[in-house]
């Protein structure tokens, strides 16, 4: 199949630090390479992969000096014209940039497109863009994620899955809380350390600080460093954040928002850690209880569980994670709705491209893509 990946140029393939989406593109990339289908990748030019690299901008728009390239837009719409220029060269093309897609090929008479939504929808010109656009085909990460339009164009919802080559040994020493991601207040580190200072444990934070989220860190988060056993790491590469993980006790997601996915709780998964989490969003998705983490309502529930982090068996968590949360399963489940797409397309003459085949639930262990699609098979006759 000649698949193509369309990635924001805001980040490199993978980023060299923080970045999910692009992260994210890169595992399902180099999976899909593995299968053996030809893809390229429409991404930045200091991207790394496998795969075809198209540049559509020399490197990351994040590191890029060069004043054009805090044009987001701009940078963008030539990237989409480029891909729209190039269509017909592929089996499928498979959007993770959110929206600019939407306007070039929702009418496009041959092309297969389908768009992975990474982000929350119940943003106010995300929701307005997406109910602009109702036809459109999507995919959804978790099923929560969607739950504030159930009734657009879903074809089925995939996890994240990462490359098993990332897990890391079991440290033995597992002497600290982790807190992983951005200082943001949706993210909540403030009750992350109030979580540790409360179980009297340590916690090292390991995170990154955008501009916007400066004011925060320096009135909110940095007062409470000076606390016993609280130590700020900063923005950590890959390596460094798989080793974090697996030297941690538990990992700490205490978010204050409808997370749609959260792939920090799969890359501790990786590493044989718990995660003891806030039930907002994917977490109850994701996380099976007492088995992979703890999923809390309250701060006294989090620091609780924290006493009962010794009845998780490692080998079953990472046991989970290679069965649930694998790039391979997680290129598997793309290629099914990729061929649901490809055997299920009709174009009415003149007319608009329209998918006609049931929805795939993937990549979740309660729930079998194969019995989905033999549901299809037999509603066809």
């Amino acid at each position: 199949m000649r698949i193509a990946q369309v990635t924001p140029l805001t980040e490199s393939v993978p980023p060299q630090t923080y970045g999910g989406t692009e992260r994210v593109v890169s595992y399902l990339t180099e999976a899909l390479v593995r299968l053996g289908h030809d893809v390229t990748i429409y991404a930045s030019g200091d991207s790394v992969t496998t795969a075809e690299l198209r540049a559509c901008w020399p490197q990351s728009l994040r590191s890029d000096p060069d004043p054009r390239a805090r044009d987001f837009v701009t940078v963008h719409e030539a990237m989409m014209q480029r891909v729209l220029a190039e269509a017909d060269e592929f089996d499928v093309i498979h959007f993770h940039t959110g929206w600019m897609e939407f306007k070039h090929f929702k009418n496009h008479p041959t092309a297969r497109c389908l768009t992975t939504l990474h982000g929350p929808i119940d943003v106010p010109d995300v929701n307005a863009r997406l109910l602009r656009h109702k036809g459109y085909p999507l995919v959804s990460i978790s099923d929560s994620q969607r739950a504030p339009l159930p009734d657009l164009n879903w074809l089925g919802t995939v996890y994240h899955g990462l490359p098993d080559t990332l897990a890391v040994a079991d440290t033995g020493k597992r002497d600290y809380l982790a807190f992983l991601g951005r200082i943001a207040p949706d993210k909540r580190p403030d009750l992350a350390i109030e979580i540790a200072s409360r179980a009297g444990l340590p916690l090292k934070i390991a995170a990154k600080v955008d501009r916007v989220d400066e004011e925060y860190f320096q009135t909110v988060i940095r007062p409470m460093l000076d606390r016993p056993g609280i130590e700020f790491v900063g923005e950590v590469n890959e390596a460094d954040k798989m080793r974090f993980l697996a030297g941690a006790r538990a990992l700490i997601f205490p978010i204050d928002w409808e997370e749609p996915f959260g792939l920090v709780m799969i890359e501790a998964m990786a590493c044989g850690t718990p995660t003891v989490a806030f039930r907002r969003g994917s977490v109850p998705e994701v996380l099976d209880e007492g088995q992979t983490g703890f999923i809390v309502r309250t701060l006294d529930d989090a620091v609780a569980a924290l006493d009962r982090l010794d009845t998780f068996d490692r080998h079953v968590i990472r046991d989970v994670f290679r069965r649930r949360f694998s790039s391979s399963r997680m290129a598997q489940d793309y290629v099914r709705i990729y061929e649901g797409m490809l055997g299920h397309l009709h174009v009415p003459h003149g007319g608009t491209a329209t998918l006609r085949q049931p929805a795939i639930y993937a990549g979740d262990h309660r729930r079998s893509v194969a019995a989905a699609a033999a549901g299809a098979a037999a509603a066809r006759g």
